[in-house]
């Protein structure tokens, strides 16, 4: 077997429970819960029943990882294969998608099952996303043209629990608003956001589908999206005050050892110009989140709630924008602070430094607005 595929992963133990998360999509552990569901096996991730048990990783590459590409990356599709689903922690086998080669270790690595090129095709449009996030997950795979199941795209347990208390406070108004006439229920805000959250239908809900004048035929659809914006609000309230100390710090990182006039002009623009593309798609981010805010407060404040409930169904096609700005978000503010930890002096070798403002500035892509609702 080629040496791509020698490669261990010896930590996999602590994604034992996690199912999807910006940087991990863990196919084993969506299995093991949806066991006794019938959809999740007749729409599956991939046809090689071997790649279902997988674990998926938006992985930042190692200097020496980089050179397996043809192009300059420095985050890759990293697809793990556990040596056993049930004990994680025992490692497993896996190649970086797209990385020289690859093709050749993916088809000894999945075995012999039909259609090998719709299995590529998905592993590829995974890798086009700078995050993994479920709803932005789901919305490109749709978009493709593949059918998988809505139970692959479920929020972790942990970013699950995380999201109750913020998105308590988000939709009181409407919990009111709908379960007015409902004895008890209005009190009982932590369950029902519980059963908003949970991938299954919830008959707790049925007062709340009344109030959006959702039919059923778009419930499902209309309550995906939904969630959908939770999530990215409760995102970026998460983060704001990471990306808030990347802001401040970037001014004032210290470059370690000699460094010539020209590197440190060189570093200098950089800084300004990663400045500005941060704050123009924080910016973005906020736009299209103040968008959602305007007609859910129409609903609350106005009870509008067909303007709310059309905008759920068209929302959908925002996820593309609105999902790709909060991984960038993310993705720069977690790894910031994993380069600079608190407590540590903030500073690094002139490199290292451009190494990693580098990456952000190649993430954040070009000086253009993407715009995909229209």
């Amino acid at each position: 077997m080629g040496k791509s595929t020698d490669r261990t992963y010896r930590s996999l133990r602590g994604l034992e429970k996690t199912a999807s998360t910006s940087r991990v999509l863990n196919l084993a552990a969506l299995a093991a819960r949806n066991a006794d569901n019938p959809e999740h096996e007749a729409s599956p991730f991939f046809v090689a029943q071997t790649l279902n048990g997988s674990v998926i990783v938006r992985h930042r590459l190692r200097d020496s990882e980089r050179e397996a590409f043809d192009r300059l990356r420095y985050t890759a599709t990293k697809l793990i294969i556990p040596f056993e689903r049930s004990d994680l922690g025992l490692g497993g086998r896996s190649l970086f998608v797209n990385e020289r080669g690859w093709l050749d270790i993916f088809e000894e690595l999945r075995g012999d099952y039909p259609d090998f090129p719709r299995d590529v095709a998905v592993l590829e449009a995974i890798d086009e996303l700078p995050s993994l996030d479920p709803f932005l997950l789901r919305e490109h795979m749709k978009r493709r043209g593949f059918d998988i199941s809505p139970s692959h795209f479920e929020i972790s347990a942990p970013d699950l629990a995380k999201m109750q208390r913020f998105v308590g406070s988000e939709i009181a108004k409407l919990i009111e608003l709908a379960y007015r006439d409902v004895d008890g229920m209005e009190g009982n805000v932590a369950r029902l956001v519980e059963a908003l959250l949970s991938a299954r239908t919830d008959e707790r809900l049925e007062p709340l589908r009344l109030t959006l004048r959702l039919e059923r035929e778009h419930y499902r659809e209309g309550i995906f999206a939904w969630k959908g914006f939770l999530y990215y609000k409760w995102v970026l309230n998460s983060l704001w005050a990471d990306i808030r100390q990347v802001f401040s710090e970037l001014n004032k990182v210290k470059v370690i050892g000699p460094v010539d006039a020209e590197t440190a002009q060189e570093l200098e623009q950089l800084k300004q110009r990663l400045r500005q593309k941060m704050e123009r798609q924080v910016k973005t981010v906020m736009n299209q989140l103040g968008v959602y805010d305007q007609v859910f407060s129409q609903l609350t404040g106005e009870g509008n709630a067909p303007a709310f409930r059309d905008f759920l169904l068209k929302s959908p096609e925002m996820f593309l924008s609105l999902g790709e700005g909060c991984g960038l978000v993310s993705h720069i503010a977690t790894y910031w602070r994993y380069q600079f930890p608190r407590g540590r002096p903030l500073a690094a070798n002139v490199m290292q430094l451009m190494d990693v403002l580098q990456d952000f500035e190649l993430s954040l892509g070009a000086d253009t607005d993407h715009e995909y609702l229209t």
